[in-house]
């Protein structure tokens, strides 16, 4: 199956990089130098992954992720000269994936979006898995990558549905912050705590969880999904 990366930048070498590595990884790749423009490819056309710039003409970055996941749960990355925790923190609240600060490594950046696709759409639900998962009212659809809480759907990120996939494969097993963190970001974990702390706030504001009835914390060890 052939991807669609939307790179949004103003910077035209950037968009140029990027296109060449990621068309050399057999992707298809549109392109939008300012946030309208993104948004309206997004409108456009089908879209898979976006490679979202902060600092754009017209509508940020931010703005953009924030329209987008009123619609949308595809894997955001976002690429920012701004590299201090805050904007990191603040891009992942407001739903990103991903958050590469520039510069960067074309080739790494590749790889980041390899892991985005994979985690999110090339997994996929394997032989011997159920392909629906239910704890309490909370039932996860595999196949559709849709949560629902009775009869409402949450939109989750890919890293928030991939968390929450966990949880509900092992309801009441305590997870350490490491284990969610190679899991839900497919990645090696250093020190991630920031994040994780992020994502788990998150989907408890998104579960209506304020009193962690659904997600518990237990101290000093990780996180667990109460049956």
């Amino acid at each position: 199956m052939e991807y669609t990366i939307l790179i949004a930048d103003d910077e035209k070498e950037i968009r140029d990089l990027l296109r060449l590595y990621l068309e050399n990884e057999h992707y298809n790749v549109v392109e939008a130098k300012d946030g309208k423009e993104a948004l309206d490819q997004l409108h456009r056309q089908k879209i898979d992954l976006c490679l979202l710039d902060i600092m754009m003409p017209v509508m940020d970055g931010y703005h953009v992720l924030q329209e987008l996941r009123k619609e949308s749960n595809i894997p955001v990355m976002i690429l920012s000269a701004k590299d201090a925790d805050s904007e990191k923190i603040l891009g992942l609240n407001l739903g990103a994936d991903d958050y590469l600060a520039k510069p960067f490594n074309p080739l790494e950046a590749v790889a980041r979006v390899n892991s985005n696709i994979r985690r999110f759409y090339a997994l996929g639900t394997s032989a011997g898995q159920q392909s629906i998962l239910q704890v309490r009212d909370l039932i996860l659809d595999r196949e559709a990558c849709i949560l629902k809480k009775g009869d409402q759907e949450i939109e989750l990120t890919s890293v928030e549905y991939r968390i929450m996939e966990l949880f509900m494969e092992h309801p009441g097993k305590v997870f350490t912050k490491q284990q969610i963190y190679e899991y839900g970001w497919g990645d090696e974990y250093i020190i991630a705590d920031n994040n994780i702390m992020v994502c788990i706030s998150k989907l408890r504001a998104k579960l209506g969880d304020e009193d962690s009835n659904y997600i518990k914390t237990i101290r000093g060890l990780g996180y667990r999904l109460e049956k």
